[in-house]
């Protein structure tokens, strides 16, 4: 066999790709036999392309040789021990939707380093949605080797490249960003481009605009009273908001004139000048009294100037709140229904269970009402998909929880089937996760119907904005003492005390109509009444 032999041991070798083809190949052979094996190929001299063309063997697309790389001794050898055999197609990693409404997303923090080994499972990084901030975990094993858009990054947009993995025992320091994914966008100030060289203009036109002259936005009536007798805003004082110069000022400043305290002080134009190259400033002729589109926009560290404002960063999770609410508003007819409930026995079984130190809240209560009175009436467990109401099998129910980014709600499952104790128990599980921005998709997406209560801020009522595609969602203010004239057991009238609550319920007209909104607050108060009916 001799060469031949060999000469297969390394086709054998080329066309799996990996070290081990001399021992696929003649699995009884000894250690010195292969030794000696491994050493006559590479006395064959041969490019190891050639010998896959010569032997008729595809793939060993893992080797990396370069193409076009000289026949001969050298050339095999520098190719082998090189780190170029070693490279292959990084994994890419990109921005994942991670929400139904998600569009773009916000790099919190990388949890691995470049260079550290990564296992299939493992966190990567942190991602803010606009839902929340969810962990980025890995689908394969390998090697983090390049992080292409760092920590803090913001507004990337779905599917960009945010970085890659190599396989383990691949040469990661030298892995190349691949040339078919652009760079993701970045809220990078926008580079300006570098202004156009001006013509040289005579000394008139820079007098157009006076150094140190006040530059006022007038309100019509105010700039027609000026034009009228021959005043200068600059002369008076603009009180109007955003320092605009109204028709106030303009008065006052007529008044002055008339009591010889002023003079007047009608602007000159400058003469017409033609330039070479026409200014930007220059292509429309404006006003005396030229009005900036916007306020000026205040300087960090020093105090506000009259007219200024101070921008405020938007969060991700901001930003869809005022989206889906003004598409809410917009587009979903609104209906309201309000009801007066008595939570005089809930409040009784609330402190029964804090002897036995089973805490739970009135909010509690309310959910497990609001579930049950859903599985009673199906009809309200709805949706709107766009083209029809559509029947929910499910009852689930949407909590609103405040953050510091704004409100979220966490849903608990299957809330008719659970009891107060453990419906208490999810809620402050969720409602943690949600202020520490750990929410996973599936504890915030979907829902039937949605509670906001704001009692706990001394709020006696309000209405809120339906969620969609939800039809309902229910407002609670908080409990207050109210006295009521009520009959005894023998008719006689006496003032007692009861603890009553507003709720008021927003829903689709769409789907639920006035008549049905109106029976469900009423089975709703009576389930919240009686808490025996909710067990």
């Amino acid at each position: 066999m001799g060469r031949g032999w060999r000469l297969w041991g390394v086709a054998k070798r080329v066309g799996g790709g990996a070290w081990g083809g001399l021992d696929r190949c003649d699995c009884s052979a000894t250690a010195g036999q292969k030794a000696g094996k491994m050493a006559a190929s590479w006395r064959l001299g041969c490019d190891l392309p050639m010998l896959r063309c010569l032997l008729g063997f595809g793939g060993g697309r893992g080797l990396g040789l370069v193409k076009g790389a000289p026949f001969g001794r050298g050339a095999g050898w520098r190719g082998l021990h090189s780190t170029q055999w070693m490279r292959a197609d990084p994994i890419k990693i990109l921005m994942p939707s991670l929400s139904p409404t998600m569009e773009e997303g916000n790099i919190v923090k990388w949890l691995k380093k470049e260079g550290e080994a990564v296992s299939a499972g493992d966190a990567l990084c942190e991602i803010e949605t606009d839902k929340a901030v969810v962990t980025l975990d890995s689908s394969e094993d390998g090697i983090l080797a390049k992080i292409v858009v760092e920590e803090g990054s913001k507004n990337i947009r779905l599917g960009s490249l945010i970085g890659l993995l190599v396989e383990e025992g691949g040469d990661w320091k030298h892995v190349e960003i691949p040339k078919d994914i652009g760079p993701p966008p970045t809220t990078a100030k926008p580079s300006v481009p570098p202004p156009s060289p001006e013509p040289q203009i005579s000394a008139p036109v820079k007098k157009e605009h006076t150094p140190g002259k006040l530059q006022f936005r007038l309100s019509p009536a105010a700039r027609n009273i000026l034009e009228k007798h021959a005043l200068d805003a600059s002369q008076g004082t603009a009180t109007g908001p955003r320092g605009i110069f109204t028709k106030e000022d303009a008065l006052k400043l007529v008044q002055l004139k008339q009591m010889g305290k002023i003079t007047e002080s009608r602007p000159t134009p400058a003469p017409p000048i033609a330039p070479t190259a026409p200014l930007p400033s220059q292509a429309t002729a404006g006003p005396s009294y030229p009005r900036p589109m916007i306020p000026p926009v205040s300087t960090p560290g020093q105090p506000n100037a009259v007219g200024t404002f101070t921008e405020i960063p938007a969060s991700n999770i901001r930003r869809v709140i005022a989206k889906r609410l003004t598409e809410s508003k917009s587009t979903v007819p609104h209906a309201y229904a309000t009801a007066d409930c008595d939570v005089g026995a809930v409040l009784k079984v609330r402190q029964n269970l804090v002897k036995d130190d089973i805490k739970v809240s009135v909010n509690d209560f309310i959910i497990k009402a609001a579930a049950v009175t859903l599985k009673q009436m199906p009809s309200v467990n709805v949706s709107w998909d766009g083209e029809g109401p559509k029947q929910l099998p499910f009852i689930d129910i949407s909590v609103a929880v405040a953050t510091d980014k704004g409100l979220i709600t966490p849903i608990i499952k299957d809330a008719a089937a659970k009891g107060i104790q453990e419906i208490a128990d999810s809620v402050k599980a969720l409602s943690k996760k949600a202020r520490d921005g750990k929410l996973l998709p599936e504890e915030y997406q979907g829902g039937s119907f949605s509670i906001s209560n704001l009692g706990m801020f001394g709020i006696d009522e309000f209405t809120a904005v339906i969620n969609p595609p939800q039809a309902c969602i229910l407002a609670v203010g908080r409990f207050r003492p109210v006295l009521k004239l009520t009959q005894d057991e023998e008719g006689n009238d006496k003032l007692q005390q009861h603890q009553l609550i507003t709720v008021t319920m927003s829903s689709d007209g769409r789907v639920v109509d006035d008549e049905l909104a109106t029976r469900f607050l009423e089975s709703f108060k009576a389930n919240l009444e009686n808490p025996i009916l909710l067990a």
